[in-house]
């Protein structure tokens, strides 16, 4: 019995190969051809050497006597296969018995029929959205229910047109005949009012007394009040010197006046003291730029009172992933309506909005704003003698009388731009 060996080879590794070099393998949509010598291979590649997508795409063409071929490796006719799997083709030399690997790629050859136009890939319409794009499908493969829907949703975007047309139309009316400052100038004050609504201290409405309007409770809490005891008897005790220089400093002259007519003994005494400190932190807190936990420490806040007036009239904000408190432009309403209607406790229901307005570090335009969302009556000083040689300067003051003044500030624009 004699055994037979096959003949063995080795396999060669070709080096790094380019694009160029990658062998070809084609497959005939319409059968195998029996004569392939009798063809005419022909390989075109992109001339847009430069745009990578491009640069490796290539056209091949195979002619005969009777019929060409043509294959390529994108669009819509190509194997999707390229992309997916890597093929390579081994080329046996029989002289040395190595087989040198290459790697190859798959192209479907169609047939080329004279006189048959070449369907070209349509371009993309970009300006199709998504919903387009869905209702396209809809109206061509969808059922019977999905056509109705599509219907019905665009007789109601139709309607919805024409109602958004009668609305700008309408809207143009008004701008015509307003003029569109003056919207401008309402939607303004319309939204400075609700947000001012919004920031006021609780109101009671239905009182029957001035002082119960605002509630002081609602300011500053029996705990609270108790809490302001030490700090209180500190500011009852300054002294007419140190009074003079907190009024030159600027910035707490709310404060210096009441301290400069306190009561000079009993509960009313203590009171206006501890209602003066906390009217002082209010007032400097509403000067800081930045706002830390240190807040208060070097007046001897008490820790109850600082943390009201961080949680009460700060927000939260994350800056470089820490926790900050700012002061923003709808809490400094809310500070100055509090600080109003604290001195109004403390001035028999009255208050002097100029120095307020002064040391708040707002205008006083704001301020008026303020004290009419809280329904007070506004006043002016009089004014000194003629005789005197020297007038005083005008302050404006706000006092809470029953009923509240409700104010209506479109009215009162019209009438002045009536007397211009």
């Amino acid at each position: 019995m004699t055994t037979t060996m096959a003949t063995s080879c080795s396999l060669v590794c070709c080096g790094e190969e380019q694009e160029l070099d990658k062998a070809v393998i084609v497959r005939f949509s319409n059968g195998s051809v029996k004569n392939a010598e009798k063809l005419d291979f022909t390989t075109f590649k992109n001339a847009d050497e430069s745009n990578p997508r491009k640069k490796s795409r290539r056209i091949l063409v195979a002619e005969s006597d009777r019929l060409s071929y043509v294959g390529n490796n994108f669009g819509t006719g190509s194997l999707k296969c390229n992309s997916l799997c890597k093929y390579f083709v081994g080329v046996l030399d029989k002289q040395t018995m190595q087989m040198e690997i290459h790697s190859a790629q798959l192209f479907n050859m169609q047939p080329l029929i004279p006189g048959e136009a070449i369907e070209m890939e349509k371009p993309q319409d970009t300006t199709q959205t998504y919903r387009d794009k869905v209702d396209s499908l809809v109206e061509a493969f969808g059922t019977n229910k999905q056509k109705r829907a599509l219907s019905s949703r665009r007789l109601n975007q139709v309607g919805s047109d024409t109602l958004h047309q009668a609305v700008a139309k309408a809207a143009n009316t008004v701008i015509d005949q307003k003029g569109l400052e003056a919207l401008q100038q309402e939607v303004a004050d319309t939204d400075s009012q609700a947000e001012l609504a919004l920031h006021l201290p609780p109101c009671n409405t239905d009182a029957d007394k001035p002082e119960n309007v605002y509630q002081f409770d609602d300011l500053l809490s029996p705990v609270e009040f108790g809490a302001l005891e030490q700090a209180g008897s500190k500011m009852a005790a300054l002294t007419p010197e140190e009074l003079q220089k907190k009024k030159d400093d600027g910035g707490c002259l709310s404060v210096v006046k009441h301290l400069e007519h306190m009561p000079s003994e009993g509960a009313a005494r203590e009171k206006t003291a501890r209602c003066a400190f906390y009217l002082s932190m209010l007032l400097q807190l509403a000067r800081q730029k930045s706002i830390t936990r240190k807040f208060g420490q070097e007046e001897d806040c008490p820790r109850i009172i600082q943390s009201k007036l961080l949680k009460t009239f700060t927000v939260d904000t994350f800056n470089n992933g820490r926790v900050q408190n700012k002061l923003s432009a709808s809490m400094r309403a809310k500070l100055a309506a509090y600080c109003l209607a604290l001195l109004l406790h403390m001035g028999h229901m009255t208050a002097d909005l100029t120095l307020l307005h002064r040391d708040l570090g707002i205008t006083e335009a704001r301020m008026i704003e303020v004290a009419k969302s809280m329904g007070l009556t506004l006043m002016k000083q009089a004014r000194g003698k003629a005789g005197e040689a020297e007038l005083r300067e005008e302050h404006r003051h706000a006092s809470l009388v029953l009923p509240l003044v409700k104010y209506d500030q479109f009215m009162e624009r019209r009438k002045r731009k009536k007397m211009h």
